[in-house]
């Protein structure tokens, strides 16, 4: 795990990694898989793409029905900005040009199978944690701990449930 910025200003980042018995095309199957994320998260409830068709690519769109106990419910529309089968996929939240956060799988080949680095980074755009913040500037840093502690703790059960349906498939 690693963690960079303490202020939502520095668009903070989050990172975990695991390495899976598998190539990077069979992960690549389930890190690209949207519609499998729901599954994946206890925050992200369901995911719908906007168009026809159910294969990541560049400038598709996808939205993502959320819940969290302190914020309640909430929709957003993702952006796919990276997708280079089976390296890379990457997605903005809400404006790619001011993502209120970004998400990235990267994918690499490592002693006979893959690692899966997830990747998140909060900001700079406006979210419910800039909400939050600005009703309580004094508690910006702990704010964003808290979040990227949340994050780290998803990314990491969701790299576990990748590596357990990658193995078991085989």
């Amino acid at each position: 795990m690693e963690w960079t910025g303490a202020r939502y200003a520095d668009a903070p980042t989050v990172q975990v990694d695991a390495w899976i018995d598998g190539s990077p095309e069979q992960v690549w199957r389930f890190a690209s898989d949207v519609a499998l994320m729901p599954e994946l998260s206890g925050e992200l409830q369901s995911v719908q793409w906007r168009d026809e068709g159910s294969a990541p690519a560049l400038g598709r769109s996808f939205v993502g029905r959320n819940h969290h106990k302190m914020r309640g419910d909430w929709e957003t529309t993702s952006y796919i900005v990276e997708c280079e089968p089976p390296r890379v996929f990457a997605w903005a939240v809400s404006d790619p040009a001011n993502p209120t956060a970004v998400w990235r799988f990267t994918l690499a080949p490592e002693n006979g199978g893959t690692r899966l680095t997830q990747w998140a980074q909060m900001g700079p755009g406006p979210s419910g944690v800039t909400e939050v913040i600005a009703r309580m500037p004094e508690k910006e840093q702990k704010i964003v701990h808290v979040r990227l502690s949340e994050f780290e703790a998803s990314m990491t059960a969701t790299l576990g449930a990748i590596k357990d349906r990658v193995e078991a498939a085989g």
